[in-house]
This record gives structure tokens, sequence and C-alpha cells, in this order.
């Protein structure tokens, strides 16, 4: 008999830009000073706001993504996330019904949406209305999101940005007359900014002291406008499932543990809390490091570069000498390297004109062009990782590219086949090195941190 599973509201909006993660990590932060053990989490495979909320329930963030791990896995991963915690708070992803388009065919579905996550989890959506330029009209706009799909219950709304009391009496008044509940009114604040670049919000671990100030002004906003009890009251989950187990995807290990280093600190910060979790289940001692400054772990035998900004330290990067030389070492001994998109440009000759690592004979410069969605795709190479033809779903996201290119002696990484036909290949394979952009999960093939733990122990 599994247990009653923990109480959750998932934050949702219409659209991008209304401030749901203002309001979701308020709420987090607001409800944990209030006495609650909050489980934060984010649908999708967004890597920025998770740091955001983690600050605010001092426990990790983590990802609820239905493309990358598949649904199945969504119920037991938020027993796992929720362990321990009273209520939880799952932010959304742009608009409450945008879900995955298609690669080959530009179709949309609901497939990865805020809609089908909190379904899963049998949760009421908090719907966050950006208030400017609406009036009466919010009645239609608020009918139409709770009749569209009968399997997703909006339970009430957050009023943000509200002009005016006069304002806020309009709005209030279409809420009712739909009867979706008001459950807070946010006032229109322009001092309350998060710094932001080229992917999104400056990530809180690169932010530093700053972020923490950001989140408590976000909590304090939040608590003196939104009712925390009404919300409490509202939360509600039935998620049937047991909670995810590390060990049982990768089966137990007392072999020797093999130590794996795993970069952090400001230029490595797009990581999985499940990552460590399988590594160290799988039988690794995991290790991180910063390589703005740190040397690698003593006793490194495999190595770990998940993704980030590198783009914005590269200076700082190509300094640590030692490091570089390290790494240069280690991938030349045939040690396994898992690196995605951060860690790739870092395995390459530079990066906008910086030396870096000179494992792989590409250079990287950053650009206006974003690359960003799902891909469906193949492994091309053996490597240290995945078997050639094994297939996962990957995640693209980056505004940096490779200009030139020798990499002789590699094998691709991947390949798919984009919408309009064409074919990819992308990535790097050479020796017990993966190097790619893409972005996986890796709940969603767990037997692959089993395979690069095992190459490990050599």
């Amino acid at each position: 008999m599994v247990s009653p599973s923990t109480p959750a509201v998932v934050i949702a909006a219409p659209a991008s830009g209304s401030g749901k993660t203002t309001v979701a990590t308020g709420l987090i932060g607001a409800l944990r000073r209030s006495g609650s053990s909050v489980a934060p989490f984010k649908v999708g495979p967004d890597y920025i706001d998770p740091g955001y909320h983690g600050l605010a329930a001092g426990r990790p963030g983590r990802n609820l993504d239905t493309v990358l791990v598949g649904p199945d896995r969504i119920g037991p991963l938020y027993r796992h996330g929720t362990a321990g915690c009273d209520i939880a708070v799952v932010e959304g992803v742009m608009g409450l019904f945008d879900g995955k388009i298609d690669e080959a065919n530009s179709q949309p579905s609901a497939e990865g949406s805020t809609a089908q996550v909190a379904s899963i989890l049998g949760s009421p959506v908090v719907l966050v209305i950006d208030a400017r330029g609406h009036s009466q009209s919010l009645a239609a706009v608020l009918h139409g999101f709770a009749t569209y799909d009968a399997g997703v219950r909006i339970g009430g709304v957050i009023l943000n940005r509200v002009g005016s009391a006069r304002h806020e009496q309009v709005l209030r008044h279409a809420c009712d007359k739909v009867g979706v509940a008001v459950l807070g009114v946010v006032p229109r604040l322009t001092e309350l900014e998060v710094p932001s670049r080229h992917l999104g919000l400056i990530p809180a671990a690169e932010h530093g002291a700053a972020a923490v100030a950001a989140v408590d002004a976000m909590s304090d906003l939040i608590a003196s406008h939104v009712e925390l009890d009404a919300v409490r009251a509202l939360a509600a989950s039935n998620v049937g499932a047991a909670a995810w187990d590390p060990v049982a995807e990768v089966g137990a290990h007392a072999e020797s543990r093999p130590v794996v280093a795993m970069a952090g600190g400001p230029a490595f910060t797009f990581g999985y809390a499940e990552h460590r979790e399988l590594l160290t289940a799988a039988g690794a001692d995991v290790q991180v490091f910063d390589p703005l400054r740190d040397e690698l772990p003593a006793g490194t035998a495999a190595l770990v570069l998940p993704g980030g900004f590198p783009e914005e330290h590269a200076v700082d990067l190509a300094a640590n000498t030692v490091l570089l030389q390290q790494v240069r070492d280690l991938a030349d001994g045939g040690a396994p390297i898992h690196a995605e998109c951060a860690g790739l440009l870092y395995l390459a000759r530079s990066l906008d004109g910086h030396s870096m690592a000179g494992v792989v004979g590409v250079d990287a410069t950053f650009g206006k062009r974003l690359t960003l969605g799902y891909r469906e795709a193949v492994a091309i190479s053996d490597s240290s990782l995945f078997e050639a033809g094994f297939r996962v779903t990957g995640h693209e996201f980056h505004r940096t590219s490779l200009v030139s290119a020798d990499a002789d002696g590699c094998g691709s990484a991947w390949g798919w086949r984009p919408w309009d036909g064409g074919s990819v290949r992308e990535g790097f394979v050479r020796g017990g090195v993966h190097a790619s952009y893409l972005h996986t999960h890796p709940v969603g093939q767990p037997e692959s941190i089993a395979k690069f733990v095992d190459a490990a122990r050599g």
C-alpha cells in the first residue's frame, strides 16, 4: 500500500512572461518561512529556475519533464523529490497547454506541457495572470482555460502586475463572473527584477548574494499579497506510484568506488539532481569541483562536464592552465569523459578566441542565433555512455556554435532528422570522450550511467 502523496499546486500561466518564476519562487520561500517544508519542481528541461527554487526551499530544485524521462517516471520522481515535505510547488513551462513540437513534422502536441504534468500528478493549477492590459475580458480568458481540458482543474488565479485598486476591483469581478477564486493580487513593481541574459535568468550560482536577495524579495512580495492558507487548502495530488529509486535503476554495486569528478561552480550550473544520485548509486565517488579555480580531485578516474555559461567565464577558464592540461591528459589516457554543451565548449581548442582544453579539434564562438528544442537522437558511435544505435530524447539550448573543425579521429555522437527532412550529425566521440551540445536527462536512460561508471573502473 503506497502512502498518500504530498499535496501540490502547479503554477502556470496563459503564456510565457507572465511572472511564473517570481510567483513560484516567492511562494516556495513564503511557505517555507511560514513553517512548511516545500518540495520545488519545474516542468520541462529548464536548469535555471530550479536554482532559484532551491534557494527558496533550502533543498534541490528538480525537474518533471515527460519528454526527457517519459510520463511513467513523473509520479515516481515526484514521490522521490517530495520525501519528507508538507507541500510541493510545481512551476510550469511556457503557457499551460504548450507542449512539444514534433521535430520531424512541426506538429504541436500536449507532450511535455504543464497541463500534462498537472494531470499526471492530479494537482490543481493556479494561473498567474499578467494583468497589464486586462479588464472585463479576463472572464472570457479564464472561461477558456477552465473548460479547454476536462483533465486539468483550474483551482484559482494570482493576479500579477496589477496597476491600482480600481484595476484590482474590475479583475476580481471578472474572476467572480466565471467562478475562479482569486488567491492573490500582486502589484506592479518595476524594482523587482532578476538579471537575465541570452538564455533566461542568470543562474543563482552565478548571481551569488544577489540571488539570495532576489529570492528574499520575491518571498516578501508573495507573503504580503498571496493567501498562503488558501494555497495550502487548495493543494492536492494523487500519485499512486512508489518513489523513484536510483539504486533500483542501476543495481547495487559493492566494487571499488572510482572517483568521478563533476564540474560545478559559476560556469557549469546546468544539471539535474538525479544525475549525481545515479552516479553514486552506480558506485561512483562523486566529487564536485570548480574549473575556474580548482584542479581535478585526486584519483579522478572519470569526468563529467555539464552545461552552463562558459562563454561568460572564458577568460578565467583559460587561465586555469593546470586543470586544462590535466583534462587533456585524462582524455589522452582514455578515461571516460561526459561533456554536454558547456562541457563540449570546454573541450574545444578555443572559445571566443580563448584557449580551452583542445581535446576535440573544434573552435567555438558566441553568436546571435538561438538553437532550442527537443531532439529524437540515435547514437552514431560506441562510447563510454552509449552503444551505437541507442536512442534518446535530448534537448538543445545554446547560442554558441562551432565555427571550424578538423576533429580527425572523432566519430559523431548523435544523429537525428530535423523538421526540414534533412539529417544532422552532431557531437564527438574519441576514446572515452563523449562530447555534444545535446542535453540528456540520465533518468531517461539510467543504463548509460551504469556503463559510464563501469568504464571508470577500467
